[in-house]
């Protein structure tokens, strides 16, 4: 789909165009489902949501073969055009409703207090404004509503963590779609206003060497019941 500006006639650019990279993550998520193990991931991730759900950074539509059936709707925000073709591909094969619409975390297209449910699966390390993002998402949340995340960020000892900062003021970010290794992804969560549920810390591989994009976190927050 190749949306026009209103009135104008004129192409709406994507508000993220990685195009190179979007094909290699492409192939190598895939992988990662079993080589990494993260459909057990996506599984825990996903366990036991229901109503509506966004899920902002949908990529190539990896969870939705995982929601389980009491889940009404997905509507899954994806900004680059690549990652959203695959992604409308998936929600064709999806076992619940899932709706692909163009967008950025910062400024997410639809209602306030709209959704139950909110996913974000490593994406939050690579928005452009992590404490805008997380403000959207809190915003179209209904009162008591959860965010199900997993992400990496942070992690190691002193030396890993100088070389994540490292990573990300040179080459990092510009060889993998504007990714970033030294977030911390918990405490923006908390800034947000966010109350923190259940979380673990989660190494990707399990089992090897660690890496600089190692070191995850999966778990639940939740919007207060009064905000």
């Amino acid at each position: 789909m190749r949306l026009m500006s209103a009135g104008t006639g004129n192409p709406v650019r994507d508000p993220v165009h990685h195009p190179l990279f979007a094909r290699f993550y492409a192939r190598c998520s895939v992988r990662a489902e079993t080589g990494l193990g993260m459909a057990a991931i996506r599984e825990r991730l996903l366990l036991g949501l229901s109503g509506r759900v966004i899920e902002i950074g949908a990529g190539n539509g990896l969870n939705f073969a995982r929601y389980p059936g009491s889940v009404a709707e997905v509507v899954a925000i994806e900004p680059e055009r690549v990652l959203r073709q695959l992604a409308v591909e998936a929600a064709v094969r999806a076992d619940v409703p899932v709706d692909v619409v163009p967008g950025a975390a910062e400024a997410l297209p639809v209602k306030s207090e709209a959704f139950d449910a909110a996913v974000c699966s490593l994406v939050l390390c690579s928005v452009r404004d992590v404490r805008r993002a997380l403000a959207e998402v809190y915003r179209v949340l209904r009162p008591g509503g959860e965010l199900r995340f997993f992400e990496h960020g942070a992690g190691g000892g002193a030396a890993m963590r100088f070389t994540q900062r490292a990573l990300d003021r040179t080459v990092w970010p510009a060889l993998s779609g504007d990714c970033h290794l030294s977030r911390e992804p918990v405490a923006e969560l908390r800034a947000a206003g966010f109350e923190l549920g259940p979380y673990r810390r989660v190494s990707l591989p399990e089992h090897g060497p660690r890496l600089p994009s190692s070191y995850c976190v999966l778990g639940v927050a939740r919007k207060p019941p009064e905000s």
